[in-house]
């Protein structure tokens, strides 16, 4: 492994352990055991996409829209905070349905259109992926492929782990109890996210 590549794997991994929407999600999804392969999978391309941009140099030219980050900032904070809310409005329902192995849980299309929400939705990636990776790359003249692929293996190693690694919690999650303090953590999280947002 290059020094670039290991650079912008470590730099990746950095980034991205930062318990954020799209990875309480994603831990989620894994407990439940819920489109875990497609979560993980669509999580880690949209990174690698966003690798790329930022790496290729877009970052430097997406200053010539100067309205697209107020667009950004905005449309994340009333996404999460719809999102903490309704993450809040089940932890305080409780009841049936919430073992990792049972009750009613988003079909496909609905997962995968929720992390694409907080995915391309939310500003911070973007500054993460976009802006601050693509320009410490360029830190590395010549190495920039080198760099990228190390900040995708990056994502693609974190986002299975949490998926299928947060399947060693579900004895622990086989109590309705521990779904609600779950899901109120994550509701606090998505507005607690959505309040530094607004605040800039």
């Amino acid at each position: 492994m290059s020094a670039a590549t290991f650079a912008g794997f470590r730099l990746g991994l950095g980034l991205i352990l930062a318990i954020g929407a799209q990875n309480a999600f994603v831990l989620r999804q894994g407990i439940r055991r819920e489109h875990v392969f497609a979560s993980c999978l669509f999580c880690a391309l949209s990174d690698s996409i966003l690798i790329a941009v930022g790496v290729s140099g877009f970052a430097a030219a997406s200053l010539a829209a100067p309205w697209l980050a107020p667009l950004m900032r905005w449309g994340g904070v009333g996404f999460l905070a719809w999102y903490g809310f309704r993450a809040l409005s089940t932890a305080f329902a409780g009841g049936a349905g919430l073992t990792a192995a049972a009750g009613e849980g988003q079909g496909l299309r609905a997962t995968l259109l929720t992390i694409a929400a907080f995915t391309w939705l939310n500003p911070h990636v973007w500054l993460d992926t976009v802006v601050l990776l693509g320009s410490v790359s360029a830190q590395y003249p010549g190495q920039a492929l080198g760099f990228a692929a190390g900040a995708i293996i990056a994502s693609f190693t974190f986002f299975f782990s949490l998926g299928y690694g947060a399947r060693l919690l579900a004895p622990l999650f086989a109590r309705p109890r521990a779904w609600q303090v779950l899901d109120a953590l994550v509701g606090l999280t998505m507005w607690s996210l959505a309040v530094s947002l607004a605040l800039g």
